[in-house]
């Protein structure tokens, strides 16, 4: 339910226009001013990390964002995890989507036809997300980016309010879906504890009347609240849906905010290590996924990394699984290099060639075979797909690249009727 416009562009490019020297990192869990935001971007650029905000001026992110969508290089695109997932969807000619979020002049003449918005839905303002891109290598005073990645941002009020998340419920009756993908609850971020709370309920009760028989994928994204994100996987909202779509910063926040394992690590270093994230994986499916003794239905989690994916399934519930997990990580090579078919002279392999499956039981340990690059394996009731990514050398677009995987494997993932 979350939708708005994108507007990409060179992070330095629009600090510069902006007038905003560099200057040291700082983080800041809300941007409350334009110095906020050139410590925030330092901070994350040094790191090479993806940072999502929420700007809290309206006024001072109006005339930013009209400044950023004016730069003369700046591009407009779809936005909003739910969108790009239907987006992404929607490019296969047998499917029909239907897109609830905060739709505006803009964004509606930017959906592909396959994409039906029903008129509860339009406004007359379109959102605007702003995304500032760095490329691997790149200087901006004393700071250097270890790799390419973005920044973003958004002063979003009917997105971070979920306003759209009732018209959606509401029209499934009429619309009759065969898979539902919910996403947009980070954007809850920005309100205050008491309304996010409430509306957190709200959501919980509307996504509750959602028919059981329909498989529902929950899109996870950047986050910065634990308290808030406990509360959406213990009491309320893991339960609710069947799948899970997160990438590893989201994957390491969860495991700090439950105090699940490896929940000491403060942040990865390089490529996140397999046995760690496949240990919280596990943990997830095992303290908050279906079991006999449990009323969840969360039997998938779809793990995507730059180097590798891994695809999580408790047994019995999907089928498919490594063409899943395998087309998820082609879309990743394709779409980061915009080709139709990965291209093998612009990628190239980062994932880990040998590595243990597990830091806190027994592990066993894989070496990735070329003529097989899907890999299996199993433990207490829960498979794991492992796959390298062919990864883009030179990525022309790196935004909405896990709403392009999530979106992929879902398409491949067989879900068995209960």
């Amino acid at each position: 339910v979350n939708a708005c416009v994108d507007v990409v562009l060179s992070g330095v490019k629009l600090l510069e226009a902006l007038g905003l020297e560099p200057s040291d990192g700082k983080n800041h869990a809300v941007l409350n001013s334009r110095q906020d935001l050139r410590e925030a971007f330092a901070h994350f650029m040094e790191r090479g990390a993806a940072a999502e905000r929420f700007f809290s001026d309206a006024e001072a992110f109006q005339d930013i964002a009209r400044t950023a969508s004016e730069h003369p290089a700046a591009q407009l695109y779809v936005g909003g995890n739910a969108a790009l997932i239907g987006q992404k969807l929607a490019t296969n000619p047998d499917l029909k989507i239907l897109l609830c979020g905060p739709v505006g002049p803009k964004l509606h003449e930017l959906l592909d036809d396959n994409v039906v918005v029903p008129p509860e839905s339009m406004q007359e303002r379109d959102e605007f997300h702003l995304i500032l891109e760095y490329q691997a290598g790149e200087q901006w005073g004393r700071v250097r980016a270890p790799a390419a990645n973005r920044f973003i941002f958004s002063h979003d009020l009917s997105n971070g309010a979920l306003n759209m998340l009732e018209v959606f419920v509401s029209s499934l009756d009429e619309f009759q879906p065969d898979l539902v993908v919910l996403s947009g609850l980070h954007m809850m971020e920005g309100q205050s504890k008491e309304m996010r709370y409430r509306r957190l309920m709200e959501a919980v009760a509307s996504i509750s009347d959602i028919p059981t028989d329909i498989p529902i994928h929950l899109e996870l994204a950047s986050m910065t609240d634990q308290d808030f994100m406990s509360n959406i996987m213990h009491q309320q909202v893991f339960p609710l849906v069947n799948s899970i779509g997160l990438n590893e910063q989201e994957l390491l926040f969860l495991t700090q905010s439950a105090s699940g394992p490896h929940a000491s690590l403060a942040s990865w270093s390089g490529i996140p290590d397999v046995g760690v994230v496949s240990d919280i994986l596990f943990w997830i499916l095992k303290e908050h996924g279906k079991t006999a003794e449990r009323a969840s239905d969360l039997t998938r989690i779809h793990f995507h990394t730059l180097a590798y994916h891994i695809l999580v399934t408790v047994d019995g519930h999907w089928g498919n699984q490594a063409a899943a997990v395998a087309a998820g990580a082609r879309a990743a090579g394709t779409q980061a290099c915009a080709t139709d078919t990965i291209d093998a002279s612009k990628v190239f392999l980062k994932a880990p060639l040998e590595f243990v499956t597990s830091h806190t039981e027994a592990p066993s340990k894989i070496s990735l075979n070329p003529d097989k690059p899907v890999v299996h394996w199993h433990r207490e009731g829960i498979s794991f797909h492992f796959t390298p990514v062919l990864v883009c050398k030179d990525p022309v677009r790196t935004v909405g690249l896990g709403d392009a995987i999530s979106a992929e494997g879902l398409l491949y993932s067989e879900v068995y009727p209960q």
